[in-house]
């Protein structure tokens, strides 16, 4: 990626500086315009696919790409867990584009718009402005702003007579949609469901879900012009490829709903040991509410500090905070005792909330979480009835 990058870098400022690419305006012959549609890919980044357009004709045969970016940055993913995620529209030969996805054995689409030539030039102009050095980086956003939004807002934005999409939702939500096409990455899911809130959860329509390529793709197929035309002209299959050419599925005994059980029956069974002999096996105490407590620094940093759009609200800041950690320093120092108590019933009356209302909240939790905040709940549980007992004990 890091290499197409500065490929594509370096033919967009030689092209802006030469006279290479005057043909683009002239009229000796028509200009085709077309939805590249690139299936799903085994790479995290790759599971949704990818949108971009091309542009050929006598003389010219072009990718406009809008999902570049760079690993190598500063801090990428610092910046990247912020939500300054800059990514860079670039224009560069079709031939650079394709060997990617022939090597990786992904299928590849191509839809020729039906546009008019007035139309085709006006898209033209808009996808040479967007590419300039002044414009070409823009703010990532994975569901708002993306290589298929963008190529989206530049079709409307060229035709005068709108386009309209067929009126059938398929997910409902975000973070539907995002379920289905991480299907097989239950861990990378888990971890979208903790660090993005209710923001996911949105109610979706046909428009709303074309944030994911291969939905722009369907829609496009059926989709046509206020006019009566059809948006797409001809379809064709530029590489064969996979549908779906993804790591196999996890399996059923490395998924994070299997471990979370697993973690609490364990937790289950030192529970009921500390209840029947009445005392507190303080170390699972200790490391369960620190790991709580470095979750909550993520999610706190998420919500508080961070400007991705979706990751805030987020509910389970309420069971994943850094307070966590004053469970875990409170529980062995006798003076902090009370911050200890303190925190054991805040945790019975948080997560219990949590829940029980569940199923009520807007925002949708992983499977994953359940048995993760039922450890969380009887331990706190546990911790209270043990303390409580041996206090009245002593007086």
């Amino acid at each position: 990626m890091a290499i197409l990058f500065v490929m594509a870098l370096s033919f967009q400022v030689h092209s802006q500086l030469t006279p290479q690419n005057s043909h683009l305006t002239t009229n000796q012959a028509p200009l085709t315009i077309s939805l590249i549609t690139c299936y799903p890919g085994e790479e995290i980044y790759e599971l949704c696919g990818h949108s971009a357009i091309r542009v050929r004709g006598q003389g010219i045969d072009s990718v406009w790409n809008y999902g570049i970016f760079d690993f190598n940055q500063p801090n990428f993913v610092y910046r990247f867990v912020k939500g300054e995620t800059d990514y860079r529209g670039a224009s560069y030969p079709f031939k650079w584009f394709m060997p990617e996805y022939i090597q990786t054995g992904r299928k590849v689409v191509e839809q020729d718009l039906n546009l008019t030539p007035q139309e085709v030039k006006k898209l033209l102009g808009i996808l040479r402005t967007s590419v300039l050095p002044e414009n070409a980086v823009y703010r990532y956003n994975y569901i708002k702003d993306n290589c298929s939004l963008r190529i989206l807002n530049a079709m409307d934005s060229a035709t005068d007579v709108k386009i309209i999409y067929p009126d059938s939702v398929r997910y409902g939500t975000y973070r539907d949609e995002m379920r289905a096409y991480h299907e097989g990455y239950p861990w990378y899911q888990f971890g979208i469901d903790l660090a993005l809130g209710s923001g996911l959860d949105q109610k979706t329509g046909t428009r709303e879900e074309m944030f994911v390529p291969i939905e722009v793709m369907r829609n496009a197929a059926s989709a046509h012009f206020a006019d009566g035309r059809p948006l797409v002209k001809a379809t064709r299959v530029l590489n064969t490829g996979r549908e779906n050419a993804v790591l196999p599925p996890t399996p059923w005994f490395l998924a994070p709903i299997f471990w979370a059980w697993i973690l609490t029956l364990i937790i289950a069974c030192v529970v009921a040991w500390n209840i029947i002999n009445q005392k507190l096996y303080l170390p699972l105490y200790g490391v369960w509410f620190f790991m709580l407590g470095l979750a909550g620094c993520l999610i706190a940093f998420l919500v508080f500090v961070s400007v991705h759009e979706s990751t805030s609200p987020n509910v389970l800041i309420f069971w994943l905070n850094p307070l966590q950690f004053l469970f875990t320093i409170s529980m062995g120092i006798r003076k902090l005792r009370v911050l200890s108590f303190v925190m054991a019933y805040y945790n019975i009356i948080a997560v219990g909330i949590l829940l029980v209302t569940s199923p009520f909240l807007t925002q949708s939790f992983n499977p994953a979480f359940y048995p993760l905040m039922l450890s969380t709940f009887a331990l706190a549980c546990s911790y209270a009835i043990i303390r409580n007992k041996s206090s009245y004990r002593r007086r």
